[in-house]
């Protein structure tokens, strides 16, 4: 392999790391913010507050 093929697969695999993080982070967010009481969400996404 050349130095240009480690660059590369390096490179690759440190950005499919962070993408698999970021995409594990946010599914397991949209997860837990459905647990959430209503009353105890944020007020933007809270139901209460969009309606009136």
């Amino acid at each position: 392999m050349t130095h240009l093929g480690y660059l590369l697969a390096g490179w690759g695999l440190s950005s499919f790391i962070v993408l698999l993080y970021a995409f594990r982070l946010i599914k397991r967010g949209a997860q837990l913010s459905k647990r959430v009481p209503s009353e105890h969400a944020r007020w933007i996404s809270s139901p209460k507050q969009n309606s009136g």
